[in-house]
């Protein structure tokens, strides 16, 4: 089947022609006649969702995992990590069982699996969570957590006592460790990178300010090869002057979303975990005016990134490849010959026109 484009992105490269695809795969790229308009791009990985479409994943019923994962296809997600904040373990261990059963067969996006974003932080850089709930890294409760469902990541705060113990024993199960809502030091966070963190949750966001004495985490990551950094292009928790100086290694960066509940939805109060989040003039607050998760949308990350000056073919690589090798899953975020056809198709104005997972339509604007 021809996907009927006038051009794609591969490998951060504009190719001039169609998108062929049989089965489920890719079989050929910039072939010809090309369509009249529209631009294929790998299907967007995001890998912190709190919740989309009046849904928030702390209270997430398997058929509310369905809808939000079809409803995210229209935003151009192929695959995401639902996540949770800081909770109490019996809520944590709940939410857990009731993804592990969730269908593997549903339609839309793809669940990678659980991010836990805590409770192993730092109640100094808390940002939205609740830092009653915070605890030092505990490695019985941690077996507890991975006993209950399919966790994939975990963001913890890696100055806090035995958090190299936790990270060793969750790299050798397979999962993605990453630090935020983190005061580390440089030296601390260092530590924590050797040891095989991977990821930084939301740079600059919620942990130690960087300074040229002092730079903390973000100088730590941003100094090293081996790091990726998640961010949220939103315009409100970066400046643009940021997301350019984060940007400037743009093979590690990562866009997400961090989206709430409220994203796809409108003004109002939602739930973000155990916590009341108010949306008003695009941003999602506390009552304390604190930052509480978004309601960014992948496409408009993209959007925005290109809005501050960043190059199309990059803006993509942020929102598909380089998330997904970061949380080790090459597969995703590819548009390759062999590569499932998990593809989305761009207009000239980057709004999502269709997404395909597998090879069939998922979401049509036509």
């Amino acid at each position: 089947m021809r996907l009927g484009v006038a051009r794609a992105i591969v490998d951060g490269e504009f190719i001039d022609g169609d998108i062929e695809f049989d089965e489920g795969r890719v079989t050929a790229i910039g072939i010809a006649p090309a369509g009249a308009d529209g631009i294929a791009v790998p299907g967007f990985v995001d890998i912190q969702v709190n919740g989309f479409a009046g849904i928030d994943f702390s209270d997430a019923t398997p058929e509310d995992y369905s809808a939000v994962s079809l409803a995210l296809t229209a935003t151009g997600v192929v695959a995401y990590q639902p996540t949770l904040i800081t909770l109490p373990e019996d809520q944590v261990i709940a939410a857990l069982e009731t993804l592990a059963a969730v269908p593997p067969d549903q339609s839309g996006a793809s669940i990678i699996g659980m991010h836990l974003e805590g409770p192993f932080l730092s109640p100094e850089r808390a940002g939205a969570h609740d830092p009653a709930s915070m605890v030092d890294p505990d490695l019985a409760l941690a077996e507890r957590f991975l006993g209950a469902g399919p966790v994939t990541t975990m963001t913890l705060a890696p100055e806090r006592p035995d958090a190299i113990s936790l990270i060793e024993l969750l790299i050798s199960r397979g999962i993605t460790v990453s630090c935020g809502h983190s005061n580390a030091t440089a030296a601390e966070a260092h530590a924590a990178f050797d040891a095989g963190a991977v990821l930084v949750t939301h740079l600059f966001d919620a942990q130690r300010p960087f300074h040229h004495r002092d730079p903390g985490i973000v100088g730590a990551a941003m100094s090293r090869p081996d790091i990726t950094a998640s961010i949220i292009v939103d315009g409100f928790h970066l400046a643009p002057e940021t997301v350019r100086i984060a940007m400037a290694a743009p093979a590690r960066v990562a866009l997400i979303t961090d989206s709430i509940a409220a994203a796809g939805r409108g003004e109002g109060t939602y739930a973000l975990g155990d916590r009341a989040v108010t949306v008003a003039n695009g941003s999602a607050r506390l009552d304390n005016g604190t930052l509480a998760g978004s309601v960014l949308t992948m496409d408009g990350a993209v959007r925005n990134l290109v809005d501050i000056g960043v190059d199309l073919p990059t803006a993509i690589e942020a929102a598909t490849a380089v998330p997904a090798q970061a949380i080790g899953r090459a597969d995703l975020g590819r548009l390759a010959v062999g590569a499932a056809a998990d593809l989305v198709v761009l207009s000239d104005e980057l709004a999502v026109q269709r997404t395909l997972t597998g090879g069939t339509e998922v979401f049509s604007q036509r």
